[in-house]
């Protein structure tokens, strides 16, 4: 009778401790929790109750037996350990951390990301209108971008209960996200990491840089976006970081227009006329920054014009052995490149971009006074540059010719940064530019692909107008899939984790306990 006693105390206490387990974390808010709590806690009194009516004597003579002593123990642990939950629970609430485990940080921040968001001097006002107030994944995107800085400020609105605010910012749809920075003001209907980046950028930065991409010379189109060759993706890319694209043919002008930040040299398959050399010249000699993308046998005449700044472009295409199954080692046009020099282009810039039908581009400053150039990309050790081009293009073949050719690693990009006053220029300032020995580095089919071309693209151009916090790696537009429960399902699975298997277990290893005693 004693130990049947025994058993029911503990039972007892069992369920209270449960039913106040689940009002802590619950709060009683919806009905199931009410009825759980209800029913643990009455059956739990009940219990203690008919464990008390026992007597005194019979209390003396338990609390005295070994085997209370025993489950004493065990219950006083199993208290502590609950309360070390609690208080950790409690203190991780007041002072969170996220750590992100996962190998490509699908649930962190992009370090552009961060870095744009810790530059903010000013608040930044951020009204998300979702269905209902409510939407945990745009929520949680929000504090992921606010822990990195005091002056984010978000707040989901339900566009039916605040119409007034809706109307006041011209919201037409559910998952509209209005920014406000300072008096600039933009709206986003389609809430991603990318798309909520490049809107911080466009309402933080009202001075926009233009960027002009030279014409004329049969060069790839900047509107473009649909083929293959196209450098659409990249005026795309440009126009979301707000940057303003133009072309310019500079065969009509006398000179590169003022307001350019950046010219753009990209793949001209026909030759630039003197007038049109000068120019760009005379652009470079007065502090212009210049981007060169000169692939293979095309831009002959910009090999002695890029040696005065210190940049060599090999008469050579890159050439890498690759494996393919069942077919042994064959040639590869292009390159895969995952060897990066130490610039603040490439800051740490660890990820693959890819570089079809590319040329070597090899930093030449030595001896030349104030040209600092720094070769960004190499290629694997397995590549060469391949001089004997009649023979790759006509006949396919390539062999390392080791007096000819140029053995692998093979720099593919150099950028220079030239002190014009020691070069004896007569305007003192800075002149930047960044060469690479490909144009498809930057075309449609590999700007948005796989690989990070984009990323080391953009952070050239940020480099070359100097936005340092532009030179980081970007969003991706596909982030990790997640599994998204309704109210019903995430409840079911913290009774199901938390209180009833756990009671149940106990409660059955209470039941083993009384039997082998």
């Amino acid at each position: 009778m004693r130990r049947s006693n025994s058993l029911l105390g503990l039972i007892g206490l069992v369920l209270i401790l449960f039913a106040g387990v689940a009002a802590i974390f619950t709060r009683a808010q919806a009905t199931v929790d009410q009825i759980y709590i209800a029913v643990n806690g009455l059956f739990g009194v009940f219990a203690l109750i008919a464990y008390l009516s026992a007597g005194v004597e019979n209390i003396r003579a338990v609390v005295t037996d070994r085997s209370t002593k025993y489950g004493a123990n065990v219950f006083v642990g199993s208290a502590i350990f609950i309360a070390v939950l609690m208080i950790l629970n409690y203190l991780s609430a007041r002072h969170s951390h996220r750590f992100d485990m996962t190998e490509q940080g699908v649930y962190s921040l992009s370090p552009q990301s961060a870095n744009i968001v810790k530059g903010l001097e000013k608040e930044l006002k951020i009204d998300a209108f979702v269905e209902g107030g409510v939407n945990p994944e745009l929520r949680e995107l929000l504090e992921t971008y606010a822990t990195h800085s005091p002056n984010f400020k978000f707040q989901l609105v339900d566009p039916d209960k605040q119409p007034e605010l809706a109307e006041r910012y011209q919201i037409k749809a559910y998952n509209t996200v209005h920014l406000e920075y300072d008096k600039e003001q933009t709206t986003v209907s389609q809430p991603t990491e990318e798309n909520l980046t490049n809107a911080i950028i466009k309402v933080t930065r009202t001075t926009k840089k233009i960027v002009c991409f030279i014409e004329g010379h049969g060069e790839p189109d900047i509107d473009d976006a649909q083929g293959p060759k196209g450098l659409g993706s990249f005026k795309q890319a440009l126009s979301n970081e707000n940057y303003e694209v133009k072309k310019v043919l500079l065969a009509s002008m006398e000179s590169i227009p003022a307001d350019c930040s950046i010219v753009v040299v990209a793949g001209p398959e026909k030759s630039y006329q003197d007038s049109e050399l000068t120019a760009l010249g005379k652009f470079m000699d007065n502090a212009g920054h210049v981007l060169f993308l000169i692939g293979p046998r095309e831009g002959a005449q910009f090999e002695p014009f890029l040696a005065k700044w210190g940049v060599k472009l090999g008469n050579d295409v890159v050439v890498d052995q690759v494996l393919r199954l069942f077919q042994g080692p064959a040639l590869g046009l292009s390159p895969l490149v995952n060897t990066y020099g130490t610039h603040d282009i490439t800051r740490d810039f660890k990820q693959r971009t890819i570089f079809p039908m590319s040329r070597s581009v090899k930093s030449d400053t030595t001896g030349k006074n104030g040209l600092q150039g720094v070769e960004l990309a190499k290629t694997s050790a397995s590549s060469w540059g391949e001089t004997d081009l009649d023979g790759l293009f006509q006949r396919s073949e390539a062999t390392l010719d080791a007096n000819a050719d140029t053995k692998g690693p093979v720099p593919i990009a150099v950028a220079v940064d030239a002190n014009l006053k020691q070069m004896g220029k007569e305007k003192d300032g800075s002149e930047r530019l960044v060469v690479f020995g490909s144009v498809e580095f930057a075309a449609n089919r590999e700007f948005e692909g796989t690989y990070y071309n984009r990323d080391l693209a953009m952070n050239s151009v940020g480099w070359l107008v100097g936005q340092a916090d532009l030179v980081s790696v970007r969003p991706r537009a596909i982030r990790a899939s997640r599994a998204t429960f309704s109210p019903e399902q995430f409840t079911v699975i913290f009774y199901l984790s938390v209180l009833l298997i756990p009671q149940m277990l106990l409660l059955a290893g209470l039941a083993v306990w009384w039997r082998r005693e």
